[in-house]
């Protein structure tokens, strides 16, 4: 039986279930305030919309931790779960103990419907394990791991590492992650841990020399969120039993500094970002695994900030990744808008922002040997038409563009799903099938 901290946050009969009581929890808390108290409901039930009110605003116009507005569905649900919690004070004056609890479990189950759809909004944590940050099941340490295999299988010039790998005798069933720092050795950019899939293919007894795919994460954000929302090793494994134990070896390295932080993928004032992804990184991968030294078998992608990150490495190191895989990003790295990023990255010199603008690169140089992977949600009104930007200035720059625009807006219902709708094509494109 699976367990229960593997249970989906996000469909199935958890979510229904935790709606269901959160919102018989709400009827009851109102039940109650309304028996004598309906005034005071009253005041607890505006209070909690002025206060997600109050609260949305301030984030999205004074501290600003990102780019992108907070929805109203987040804010409603926000005045849903301090709605809640209002209520059960409300209900607390002149009640006996038995009641007080079954106001304070009310509460708290308001509180978690919440959470939970907010989180059924984004897809940020798909099961219990992944919100409560806990170890992945499949987990081993990077000292379990045989840095020079016995019996190795190497890709052959223009030839699929698929044509010529063979099932070993022994292939494990799935892949394996690990978590490990990469230091900022030539950036002296300070970087969370990150986080490694290896596939079946390189833990069997021949090893096979896999490609590389780099994956980023949006902003604010973890190196686990490829993890937690996006499955990635699930994505992988089901992609090795169809071909025999291969997928590409995935990297999930830090390109923010903290959770809340944006250094906007650049070497600036905000951090050397550029150079820890495509110096240290590259050189950490190639010295801890045996894996594709060709960088044509390379490849670099992300949602939201780490699409609009896969973009800005690729136009400006293309002799590092010439496949990109973005997801939902932006046309350019921003703080807010482009005064703002200007001034704190480049202390106000906007030439120096137009060197390193991906759109400006594009309208200059051409891209003959790069190919652009991009995702959208059809339904995203904000990140749509700037990836639709980015498309026309890609094809115009030479590079070779496939776009796919599954439903939903910008979360992992559309991120999830993209990475598997491309995965195919990206598989190709750095050597390990044939396309």
């Amino acid at each position: 039986m699976t367990s229960p901290l593997d249970w989906s946050l996000v469909r199935g009969g958890l979510p229904i279930v935790v709606g269901v009581t959160a919102a018989a929890g709400m009827a009851m808390l109102l039940y109650r305030a309304g028996r004598g108290r309906i005034r005071w409901g009253l005041v607890a039930c505006g209070s909690a919309v002025a206060l997600s009110t109050a609260g949305g605003w301030y984030v999205d116009n004074v501290w600003r931790p990102f780019p992108d507005h907070l929805p109203a569905e987040v804010l409603g649900w926000v005045a849903f779960g301090l709605a809640g919690a209002g209520l059960a004070v409300v209900c607390w004056p002149g009640t006996g103990w038995r009641l007080r609890g079954v106001a304070v479990l009310a509460a708290a189950a308001t509180l978690l419907g919440s959470g939970l759809a907010i989180n059924g909004l984004y897809g940020q944590y798909s099961t219990v394990r992944a919100a409560l940050g806990l170890r992945p099941a499949n987990k081993i340490r990077l000292e379990d791991v045989e840095p020079h295999a016995r019996h190795s299988v190497e890709p052959v010039p223009d030839r699929p590492l698929a044509a010529v790998w063979r099932r070993p005798a022994y292939l494990p069933a799935s892949g394996r992650l690990l978590s490990a720092p990469i230091p900022g050795e030539k950036s002296g950019f300070s970087a969370r841990p990150a986080w490694v899939y290896l596939p079946p293919a390189y833990l069997a007894t021949e090893r096979a020399v896999l490609p590389v795919l780099v994956l980023l994460s949006g902003q604010p954000g973890s190196t686990r969120d490829w993890l937690d929302g996006g499955q990635v090793d699930q994505v992988m494994d089901r992609f090795a039993r169809e071909h025999d134990g291969l997928a590409p070896l995935v990297v999930m390295p830090d390109a923010l500094g903290s959770t809340m932080a944006n250094p906007l993928c650049l070497d600036s004032r905000l951090g050397n970002v550029e150079t820890y992804l495509t110096e240290d990184v590259p050189s950490w991968i190639r010295s801890h695994f045996e894996v594709d030294p060709d960088v044509r078998h390379w490849a670099v992608g992300g949602f939201s900030y780490g699409g609009t990150c896969a973009l800005q490495l690729g136009v400006r190191r293309p002799d590092r990744y010439r496949t990109l895989l973005d997801l939902s990003g932006q046309s350019e790295p921003t703080l807010g808008d482009r005064a703002m990023t200007v001034s704190a990255a480049f202390g106000g010199d906007a030439a120096a922002f137009t060197r390193v603008n991906p759109l400006d690169i594009l309208a200059t140089q051409r891209f003959p040997t790069t190919t652009m992977l991009m995702v959208v949600g059809r339904d995203d009104g904000e990140y749509g038409p700037q990836q639709r930007a980015v498309r026309a200035a890609c094809e115009r720059a030479g590079m070779t563009v496939q776009w796919w625009e599954p439903p939903g807006g910008h979360n992992w219902q559309v991120w999830g799903p993209g990475l598997v709708a491309a995965l195919p094509q990206l598989a190709a494109r750095i050597g390990l099938i044939a396309g």
